[in-house]
């Protein structure tokens, strides 16, 4: 049989049957949750590379770290070996965690690495998609008729060899593969400068001494200001310690709060945002008169903590100092999962003039010797990096067939999709991964369970007509909650979400032993555990 890449003991699938049950697209996180849950049909996983691991295996830098601690992500029926270490775990680490997972539920056996999806056919008719129940009865999808056909491709052949399934899980995920690239007129792009311009994505690629020797005595401007940025000039300012180093100048358009640590003025983050008495007081998807209402009169106390929680930042971080104090509240940031964990000692890089700010709020474009901003500023520069982010959604466009290709996007620029995994307008098919929360290794786990539960016929989904309000319903508290409500994030009303789909299951929806730790206690993976 077929080895995963570096791991003789570990036997994947052979060969892929021409007709199949389920299908699931992608070995990361999301794919690796989806096989462990539905194992009872013999999923075959298509994976692209030869590892599991996705974005944290191939789209990370060398100095990468997961933004949440260990307990807090991790399986409900798998811990880490080190859970109690305080540390945040190296993306070599997430790796190793994740092989231990396929290794403890024996899923390399499902797994065809070295399989890249190029092109997916639609078996259902014409009018298959567009009926008053999702996939035409709203339940049981499993009935025996192939519904999708798979193409794919292997090694370096150009072959595209096609297999046919009733069900398919998209577990592709939001980020890798395509970068989010900026558009400029004509005359003021890449073309026109003389140094070196490179996409995140491919600096991920280099090794650790590529990356030193690429930016080592080199004026280095990175444009971004979210995670991935942040990293990058954090390994930036480390390659330029040496006589000779200059400074790495980071182009800010938008700014977001950044937090040091998951301690607040001595108190644990997740008492703020992660029980039931705190995530109370937020707007939740499709509420009633009487929540909104609360949340209403709640207003005063949502705005006290937030800047409660700004008060310590401004406090503890220099962002005065530097121009980087946002002007929207934390909370906003926190809603829309942009709230971005700070490397190390990052700050003592800036403060020993390794790291600048520029602000270009107004908009930029290249030059021959580097960027100008609208307002007319120079900033000179040998390599450019774009830490400009993904386009995930354009992954599912490039091998969904039309029309369902055209319906990956809705009014709201958020995926439509009910329990963050169906697309009502889409049968047969799910999509894992694409929503966010502060543990999204949980948010895929959950979901997955629930979606088995589907197969299974334990539940019936709503209408067509039905899903579609309650999915624009999460857009609608997502607008009242943040301006950055075009990310599918569910951070303020998760144990909300999480209580919908273990009600649809026939599960408890109150985890904790009494209702003292029920209001009081953070939520988590463990609360989930399978009895």
């Amino acid at each position: 049989m077929a080895m995963a890449q570096g791991q003789g003991a570990r036997a994947t699938r052979e060969a892929v049957p021409p007709v199949s049950r389920v299908a699931i697209i992608g070995g990361g996180i999301s794919g690796l949750a989806a096989a462990k849950q539905m194992a009872a049909y013999d999923p075959v996983v298509f994976e692209a590379t030869p590892s599991v691991g996705g974005v944290w295996k191939h789209c990370v830098y060398r100095t990468t770290r997961l933004q949440t601690p260990r307990p807090d992500y991790e399986f409900s029926d798998y811990s880490w070996k080190n859970r109690e270490d305080p540390s945040f775990p190296t993306h070599t680490e997430i790796v190793d965690y994740l092989e231990g997972y396929a290794d403890e539920f024996d899923l390399w056996r499902y797994i065809s690495f070295g399989s890249k999806v190029v092109d997916i056919k639609f078996l259902g008719g014409a009018e298959a998609g567009f009926t008053e129940l999702w996939s035409g009865t709203g339940k049981d999808p499993l009935r025996g008729k192939p519904m999708w056909e798979v193409g794919i491709v292997t090694g370096d052949s150009n072959t595209i060899q096609y297999y046919k399934f009733e069900f398919v899980v998209m577990c592709t995920g939001k980020y890798g593969d395509v970068p989010r690239m900026p558009v400029f007129p004509p005359g003021k792009g890449p073309e026109v400068f003389k140094g070196t311009v490179m996409h995140s994505l491919d600096y991920c690629k280099l090794s650790e001494e590529e990356t030193v020797e690429l930016m080592r005595g080199k004026k280095v401007v990175v444009v971004g200001y979210k995670k991935s940025a942040i990293d990058l000039a954090n390994e930036c300012a480390q390659a330029n310690q040496v006589k000779g180093g200059q400074p790495c100048t980071m182009l800010v358009r938008t700014l977001h709060w950044v937090v040091p640590s998951y301690s607040i003025w001595g108190l644990p983050f997740s008492m703020f945002y992660s029980t039931r008495l705190s995530q109370l007081f937020y707007e939740r998807p499709n509420q009633g008169f009487f929540r909104s209402l609360l949340c209403r009169l709640m207003s005063p106390l949502r705005a006290g903590v937030s800047k409660f929680i700004e008060s310590y930042l401004s406090w503890k971080l220099p962002l005065g100092k530097y121009g980087l104090t946002p002007d929207h509240p934390f909370v906003e940031d926190y809603a829309s999962c942009q709230m971005a964990i700070l490397p190390e000692a990052f700050f003592e890089m800036a403060d020993r003039g390794l790291v600048r700010f520029q602000r270009a709020s107004a908009g930029w474009c290249f030059s021959e010797n580097g960027v100008v901003l609208d307002d007319g500023t120079k900033v000179e520069a040998d390599l450019v990096f774009l830490a400009t982010g993904f386009e995930g959604k354009d992954k599912l466009r490039e091998v969904l067939p039309k029309p369902f290709r055209d319906l990956v996007v809705g009014k709201s620029s958020m995926m439509p999709l009910y329990r963050g995994t169906i697309h009502p307008l889409i049968p047969n098919m799910a999509f894992v991964g694409f929503v966010e929360s502060v543990s999204n290794l949980h948010t895929s786990e959950l979901r997955c369970r629930w979606l088995s539960g589907l197969l299974e016929g334990r539940f019936e989904l709503p209408s067509v007509k039905a899903m579609m309000g309650h999915v624009a319903g999460e857009a609608d508290a997502m607008r009242r909650t943040t301006r950055f409500y075009r990310r599918h994030c569910i951070s303020t009303y998760s144990i909300h979400d999480s209580d919908g789909m273990c009600a649809d299951l026939g599960s408890a929806t109150l985890r904790k032993g009494n209702w003292i730790a029920e209001l009081f206690a953070p939520y988590n993976n463990k609360d989930y555990k399978e009895q």
